[in-house]
């Protein structure tokens, strides 16, 4: 029987247990030009006995942030700033991939340069506020993207994961989820295009194709891992059929040799049977268990073969050494929500290991 304890091989790399570090928004790159800081490269390397370390969300060019302090993979600073991060997880032996996340619509004007506003795939508000420096701001409605526009989103994608090659990463992770640009472009609702951008699910799914296969050919199929969340309402999404949407998507990812899926699971255990079912390469889940954290238990089901590895976020937050203290059966650290987004050290770097 496979554990979470055994080794596996993911894009050419054995990685020691099957335990990943989910990607995790913390808001905390104060440097300037959203570069990441010392002591983000502290709190990643505290977490390196992880599998493997996915990142925050990293936005891949400047329209691309939707938070306050996220850091960015589009300028030299960016890239030198981020080996800082990724020499100090190699110190300790981690792997690390970066996650490339494009907020799209899930923005304010206030958080991008002059004269930019937020774009999407249609030109449909999300409704709900976001979080800026002046405090909550209604969403604005972003402006629709042209054709060129699109091609050069892709392009940006690209760009920025040649960028965490050249910054040390070991690979990318493309943010297909939680109601981010991808996602927006796979959804029905929030993608109302009549080009060949939109409409029928081959043209919903045109783009998310489109930027996987423009990022493999830039640095390796193998160093590239996808993220989705089918169903996922978060963000104001609505997906009515989404089984056939992403067995459509992975249908045409199939053959392109990814380092891995990553499903953020939603109640339906049925689709992410089908989807595990369908998808020929390693099996990352991020599984449903709101509104608790996903705690121990959920070790089971790579036991059970549901899942080839196993994405923890706020238990990995609050435990640098989660992969020991799985392996112990505890005790854990209480994550305090009080501290992921912003703020110092505290609730970042100083939750204690078991031989602290």
């Amino acid at each position: 029987m496979t554990t979470a304890f055994d080794p596996i091989v993911l894009g050419g790399r054995r990685l020691p247990s099957r335990v990943v570090m989910a990607p995790m928004t913390r808001s905390r790159a104060f440097g300037p030009g959203a570069e990441p800081t010392e002591l983000m490269a502290t709190y990643y390397a505290q977490r390196a006995s992880a599998g493997l370390i996915v990142t925050e969300g990293i936005q891949p060019s400047p329209i691309g942030q939707g938070y306050p302090d996220t850091p960015g993979l589009h300028t030299p600073g960016q890239v030198a700033a981020w080996r800082t991060v990724t020499d100090a997880v190699h110190r300790e032996g981690g792997v690390i991939f970066a996650q490339l996340m494009h907020t799209g619509r899930i923005g304010h004007p206030s958080l991008l340069p002059d004269g930019l506003v937020p774009v999407a795939p249609s030109a449909v508000a999300a409704r709900g506020r976001v979080f800026t420096h002046e405090g909550p701001k209604e969403y604005v409605t972003p402006k629709e993207l042209s054709e060129a526009e699109i091609r050069q989103t892709i392009d940006d994608f690209a760009t920025a994961a040649r960028n965490a090659i050249e910054a040390g990463f070991d690979g990318v992770e493309i943010h297909g989820a939680n109601g981010y640009l991808v996602h927006q472009f796979l959804a029905p609702d929030t993608n109302r295009r009549t080009d060949a951008w939109g409409g029928d699910t081959e043209g919903r799914i045109r783009f998310a194709v489109g930027v996987v296969t423009a990022v493999s050919e830039a640095i390796g199929s193998d160093r590239v891992g996808l993220r989705i969340s089918p169903g996922n309402l978060y963000n104001d999404m609505a997906e009515d059929n989404p089984a056939e949407t992403y067995e459509a998507l992975l249908a045409k990812l199939a053959g392109l040799g990814l380092a891995y899926l990553h499903l953020m699971e939603g109640p339906d255990r049925d689709l992410t049977a089908r989807l595990r079912k369908a998808w020929p390469g390693p099996f990352v889940l991020n599984p449903f268990t709101y509104p608790e954290v996903t705690g121990p238990e959920a070790l089971k089901l790579i036991e059970d073969g549901s899942a080839d590895m196993i994405a923890y976020g706020a238990l990995f937050l609050a435990n640098p050494d989660l992969p020991a203290r799985l392996a112990a059966g505890g005790p854990f650290n209480t994550p305090d929500a009080a501290t992921f987004y912003g703020g110092d050290h505290r609730g970042y770097t100083d939750y204690p290991t078991l031989t602290a």
